[in-house]
């Protein structure tokens, strides 16, 4: 087998990296994964074993994301099978999720939290509803328990945001959820949450990577072996941990009693995913009229529904409006498999369906929130420079500019929710360090009433009045700190019913918006480069923005350039913000756009943003925006394809 795999690289058939990575693995596996290597080699699939095996699989900031299932499923790996069309094993390959990737993250893991604590190294573990999630979340609870520390797993799926919620509240010193969120059916992930409750971040994120690299994979085949034969249960919450959280959903109400005064019917879709599990019993407590698709209330990895779990694409909608127009709902509402993202569907004047895009929902949160919270004598009417909104530097204009209106401060963050998320802990920490200087008592933050962290956050640092991201996400409470999908899914309801209350729609609400701070429109460029050619192109587009920056785009002039990798740049508090290859573009006609590579997908991103002011009406102002932005992706996409085949 070695010889046949150094010949194929030789006539450059194999890539070397992936004949050096297949040979390695060939070396340790068990004897199923050095059959299904050698079905693919007797098949002379090597574009197959280039995807499996060009690169090893690597531990990101926030942890890993990759195809499980692959592209050509091979006998040893389908083996006896499982429910719902699963492979009996995760895909063999150093660039995949599988069993010997998740053993060397969760030993790297252990081995930085064993240096972070002197006490018990408490685990908090949650798995959504993909193909090997629960397998994946059993083997991480059973290397953490054999290592030396003490694991604890929810008994079914759960989602990202309730893992984020557990981690603090259960006081662990990391959590890891098992998820790819909203990729495609193929794909899983395995995501890490420090004691904070968010997302790694520096220090912990290079030493944690630093520790995976150093992880052979000899050693995480021989602690599965230690696993496989070791009995002991894994320990799961019980009843209580999900009534906490359903607690910490409840609490980003301004008024429980509003859904009474004010009835709404909505419709409600997980997409197969984890959201049902919280959101169906909170709107039953609510006493909200909720509608379910029956269809997709099925926890289902193939998605069979549609053809992505991404709520972001309107096609996810179609059974939920096929229902809405039964029962006469007012809004639609889905969740993405793991609970963090959501969108929604709202009738138009025309009684039909529009989506609402992630940005346009943040900034009606944003308005109808801030308004509320002055009125309810929260925040002063002026505002205050220590309540904030953060979103991401990619989310819309807009919303910095309604955080101006009302007085408080944006926080723009790089992309990526765990910048939020490290921007609470700065709050936090922040105001443990004021308390101590006073010689006030130490404060259990965690288990402290949201109206008194609120309280002593506008006293002594910054309070969260929202956090948002254009990718659909939101944010009101700081004891999650991660996107939740569960705690907007009741704003939302309760932002239609106080507007319904006062003879508005959310159209009305949208207009109105428009209309005092001008039209903003927002539209993306995203372009796939799969397996290994894929990654190379990915580089020379990112590359070239260094090396060979534009001036031109069209007829449109660059006025300047912002490169993340290479100047220091501040947020709104004096922090600086960490070095990454993300540019933002200004052009001479006010529009900008921004470049950067996805974290958890094989693409490149391009985010354009436009704006009017509503001189004559709504409509105008946004079909010259429209207009005008799809003239920049266009360009945009020809200058992508010249700068991905050219090396810098």
């Amino acid at each position: 087998m070695q010889n046949i795999l150094r010949r194929a690289s030789e006539k450059g058939s194999l890539l070397p990296q992936a004949a050096e990575n297949c040979q390695e693995w060939l070396l340790h596996l068990p004897e199923w994964g050095k059959t299904a290597i050698a079905e693919l080699v007797e098949e002379n699939n090597w574009a197959e074993l280039n995807d499996r095996f060009f690169r090893n699989l690597e531990f990101g900031t926030g942890g890993m994301r990759s195809r499980t299932i692959a592209e050509t499923i091979t006998k040893a790996e389908r083996g006896h099978g499982a429910p719902f069309d699963s492979p009996e094993h995760a895909a063999i390959g150093s660039a995949y999720l599988n069993d010997f990737n998740i053993a060397r993250a969760t030993i790297a893991l252990f081995r930085y939290c064993k240096t972070q604590s002197d006490g018990p190294l408490r685990l908090v573990i949650a798995h959504d509803v993909r193909h090997f999630s629960e397998h994946f979340s059993q083997i991480a609870a059973k290397i953490w328990n054999h290592l030396g520390g003490k694991a604890i797993a929810f008994d079914g799926p759960r989602s990202t945001p309730q893992l984020s919620f557990s981690v603090r509240k259960f006081q662990a010193i990391a959590g890891i959820v098992i998820t790819a969120s909203h990729n495609p059916a193929h794909d899983n992930g395995y995501k890490v949450y420090f004691r904070d409750g968010g997302q790694v971040v520096e220090p912990h994120a290079s030493k944690i990577i630093e520790n995976f690299n150093q992880t052979s994979l000899r050693e995480a085949v021989q602690v599965l072996e230690s696993i496989a034969k070791n009995t002991q249960p894994i320990a799961y919450f019980d009843a209580a941990a999900d009534k906490s959280y359903m607690e910490e959903v409840v609490s980003h109400l301004f008024d429980a009693d509003i859904f009474r005064e004010s009835p709404i019917s909505i419709i409600f879709t997980p997409v197969h995913g984890t959201g049902d599990i919280i959101v169906a019993p909170v709107l039953q407590r609510l006493g909200i009229r909720a509608h379910f698709v029956a269809e997709q209330m099925v926890h289902d990895p193939r998605f069979p529904t549609v053809k992505s779990p991404n709520p972001e694409h309107f096609a996810v909608f179609d059974l939920a409006i096929k229902k809405a127009e039964e029962v006469d709902a007012e809004l639609l509402i889905a969740t993405d498999p793991d609970a963090d993202r959501i969108a929604i569907g709202v009738r138009n004047g025309e009684g039909k369906f529009e989506q609402f895009t992630g940005n346009l929902t943040g900034a009606l949160l944003a308005e109808f929130r801030l308004s509320r919270m002055k009125e309810l004598g929260w925040i002063p009417a002026e505002g205050s420079p220590r309540a904030a909104l953060i979103k991401t530097f990619v989310t819309s204009p807009l919303q910095d500019k309604i955080a101006a209106a009302h007085g408080v401060k944006c926080i723009n963050t790089l992309t990526g929710f765990k910048w939020i998320g490290e921007k609470l802990n700065d709050y936090e920490t922040a105001l443990h360090d004021q308390l101590a200087k006073l010689d006030l008592p130490k404060l259990d933050y965690a288990n402290t009433p949201a109206a008194k962290r609120r309280e002593l956050l506008l006293q002594h640092s910054t309070f969260l009045a929202l956090g948002g991201e254009e990718s659909y996400g939101y944010l009101a409470s700081d004891n999650t700190r991660d996107k939740d999908a569960h705690g907007a899914t009741v704003m939302i309801c309760e932002m239609l019913a106080a507007l319904k209350k006062s003879g508005k729609t959310l159209i009305d609400f949208r207009n109105e918006i428009y209309k005092k701070y001008g039209y903003y429109g927002e539209t993306q460029l995203n372009i796939y480069y799969e397996g290994a050619s894929g990654a190379e192109k990915i580089k020379n587009i990112l590359d070239s923005y260094t090396k060979n920056p534009p001036t031109t785009l069209g007829h449109f002039h660059v006025t300047r350039i912002t490169n993340f990798n290479g100047e220091a740049i501040s947020d709104a508090d004096g922090k600086r913000i960490p070095a990454q290859n993300f540019f933002m573009i200004d052009l001479d006609n006010g529009y900008r756009y921004a470049i950067r590579g996805s974290g958890t997908e094989p693409k490149i991103k391009f985010y354009i943003f436009g704006h009017a002011p509503v001189t004559i009406s709504i409509a105008d102002s946004a079909q010259e925006t429209t207009q005008t932005m799809e003239h920049i992706r266009q360009l945009l996409e020809k200058d992508a394809d010249l700068r991905a085949s050219q090396k810098n």
